[in-house]
């Protein structure tokens, strides 16, 4: 059984101390989140996270990676859809990703061991149409969703070739809302799919009742899902267990939706739980969503607790 995390976690926007980062910021060449990134890094593996990610310390989940998709713009915040979505000019998540990888071979002194690393993030096409406003040539959503399937999936190739990853998560929550065409979001995800030769790994929170026989069926290896603010999916789980033999669970231990740390009784009942219903070795555990809005000692201490109840078992 390993841990992760789902992606975000708190940080702070550096500014330049020293004349070498002044210089740079004065060429606009000073990067203000790369020692967040490194913060971030170091906390998840100083709480015992066995496949951390860069943080996601750059904007909100959608524009992170909207601004750079023609077609997508930003207005006031908000991405807005004017054109046909086509190709992104850059590849979004690398740098971060490879700089988080080398603080990670740095903190095991220069050689990653097997079972640990980094994971590759991107937001999900349908999360993000539906998080948009369309306001020129798709006459619907599900035709733009489909372009944007194609469009992020340069994003997630070139994780996989250039980041090596253990695997790429799709963050999908919009999934849960009952507002959501599944064939068409199942489609967009085969796309992301198509020839990658990492695993890929879908995240989905909110209650999963009327939407987890849907989701059993897309074509992921791993499933992750929010279990401690959310008492109904455990049971939801329990019920459908045999629809998803072939799969790992990504499975949420964590509250998120609280900034206080979790009871370490509540986390141990959860986990031990779902260990009867699918073994643990197709566990993955973690919080239920980022913990960006936590303080930073109470995100450390969550996952920490996380992780004495992964090594108990283990």
């Amino acid at each position: 059984m390993k841990s992760t995390v789902v992606g975000s976690f708190p940080c702070e926007e550096s500014s330049p101390s020293n004349f070498k980062d002044k210089l740079l910021n004065t060429f606009g060449a000073y990067d203000s989140y790369k020692d967040a990134i490194k913060d971030s890094v170091i906390a998840q593996l100083d709480a015992g996270v066995d496949i951390v990610s860069d943080g996601q310390v750059r904007d909100d989940m959608v524009s992170i990676f909207t601004k750079f998709i023609p077609g997508m713009k930003l207005e006031d915040g908000n991405t807005v859809v004017v054109s046909k979505i086509r190709k992104p000019t850059w590849e979004i998540s690398i740098n971060d990703l490879n700089y988080a990888k080398k603080v990670i071979k740095e903190y095991y002194g220069g050689k990653i061991p097997e079972g640990k690393g980094i994971k590759g993030i991107i937001t999900g096409p349908t999360t993000i149409i539906h998080s948009s406003r369309i306001q020129s040539f798709y006459k619907n959503k599900e035709d733009a969703i489909i372009d944007l399937a194609h469009s992020l999936k340069f994003e997630v190739d070139a994780i996989a070739k250039k980041v090596n990853p253990e695997y790429i998560q799709v963050d999908e929550p919009f999934l849960s809302t009952g507002m959501v065409d599944m064939k068409v979001a199942k489609e967009a995800i085969d796309i992301l799919h198509e020839g990658l030769d990492v695993p890929l790994a879908m995240h989905v929170c909110g209650t999963l009742n009327n939407a987890f026989k849907d989701i059993a069926k897309f074509n992921v290896e791993i499933l992750d899902m929010e279990f401690a603010g959310n008492d109904v999916n455990l049971d939801v789980l329990e019920k459908n267990a045999n629809l998803i033999s072939n799969k790992k669970i990504g499975f949420g231990c964590v509250d998120s939706s609280v900034n206080e740390v979790d009871d370490i009784e509540d986390i141990d009942s959860l986990v031990s739980k779902a260990i009867d219903i699918m073994g643990k070795d197709n566990l993955i555990l973690d919080p239920d969503c980022g913990l960006k809005r936590a303080p930073k000692d109470v995100a450390f201490d969550k996952l920490k607790l996380m992780n004495q109840i992964k090594d108990k078992y283990n």
